[in-house]
């Protein structure tokens, strides 16, 4: 009994342990969303999502996805080594309206459940 408790905690240590090596993403903006406030239809639309990697492998960001065709992501196209910054690049199309999309975010990050992560932009867009 003593040999499969001491198995078990052993197994559990290592497990904890090796969970939290590797690719980290940490984003810059408060609870990863950025906030247009009140702008025109006539403004720039593009925002940028900065992160760090605070892990201690490369980050890789496989994919970028949008909830509609009025939200255009951009991901980086080369690894993010520990300690760097990166940064996703997010266009709006400036309808005039509430704005309140989000983009998943896919990585190898060790920190989010299957590396899934939701960035969100909010703000409203007015007419001049």
């Amino acid at each position: 009994m003593k040999k499969t408790i001491a198995l078990f905690a052993f197994a559990l240590i290592s497990s904890i342990s090796f969970a939290q090596n590797g690719p980290k993403i940490e984003f810059a903006a408060q609870d990863n969303t950025i906030d247009y406030g009140k702008v025109t239809k006539n403004e720039n639309g593009s925002r940028d999502f900065i992160f760090t990697n605070t892990g201690n492998a490369p980050l890789i960001i496989t994919n970028v996805l949008s909830t509609c065709g009025c939200t255009v992501p951009t991901k980086p196209d080369e690894p993010i080594m520990p300690g760097k910054k990166g940064k996703i690049t997010v266009k709006y199309n400036m309808a005039p309206g509430p704005i309140r999309k989000t983009i998943t975010v896919e990585s190898n990050a060790v920190n989010y459940e299957a590396g899934r992560v939701a960035i969100k932009i909010k703000g409203e867009v007015i007419s001049n």
